[in-house]
């Protein structure tokens, strides 16, 4: 068979490299847990899984579904996203990280089975997606603020009553503490109105134990 040649199988693994690289890059820009490296694993694995199954276990029995094995790749890639999903109070993230490994298992997939066009296309769209629809997302009142505070419970629970007040959304928090006593917040927040996110960085940094709250993204 054509699509089972050693050339042939070694531009597949090839290709599902390329694209799962792509879409990695953009997923390691914004700092996620499963990056560069693992896009390109997941792409590459499923690709040699649907080649096995395609080709190496067809060829021993002619009657062989090819599908079988190829179909536990799309059930089994859940658990890697469910890794990438974490939870912060109300904040849930990594759901569009999880969506991109089960995206680029399927276009693993579809290189191993020689659809290279369909492949092609999906990455492109893939990374359009998570690129451009970013961007218009950040344009409608998305923004970052990073928090340096004392890490004390109470601290922390002052700073989210000040985001009650002014009525703002947090959908994304990262807290980090440091040796010396020091937490630093980064949280994603959503308002139509940027003055509003400045009249915010004002207050906060007007609160007893706030060191710095900067927006550091807008």
């Amino acid at each position: 068979m054509a699509g089972s040649t050693p050339l042939a199988i070694a531009l597949k693994l090839l290709l599902a490299v390329i694209f799962g690289g792509l879409i990695g890059l953009e997923r390691e820009s914004h700092g996620r847990p499963a990056g560069f490296r693992t896009h390109i694993l997941v792409s590459l694995g499923s690709a040699l899984v649907m080649i096995i199954s395609a080709y190496g276990l067809q060829a021993l029995d002619t009657d062989y579904d090819p599908g079988r094995i190829a179909a536990q790749v799309i059930s089994g890639i859940g658990f890697l996203g469910a890794g990438t999903i974490l939870r912060d109070g109300a904040a849930i993230r990594g759901l569009t990280t999880a969506a991109s490994l089960w995206a680029v298992a399927g276009i693993g997939l579809a290189v191993g089975i020689g659809m290279y066009h369909a492949a092609a296309v999906t990455t492109i769209l893939v990374v359009l997606t998570l690129f451009y629809l970013n961007k218009v997302e950040l344009g409608h009142g998305r923004y970052t603020m990073r928090i340096t505070t004392r890490d004390q419970i109470n601290q922390i629970a002052a700073v989210f009553a000040v985001f009650a007040q002014f009525g703002i959304e947090i959908s994304q928090m990262t807290l980090r503490n440091q040796n010396d006593g020091v937490a630093t917040i980064e949280l994603a927040v959503n308002t139509p109105r940027k003055a509003r996110i400045r009249e915010l960085a004002v207050k906060l940094n007007e609160l007893e134990g706030i060191q710095e709250a900067v927006i550091i993204q807008d």
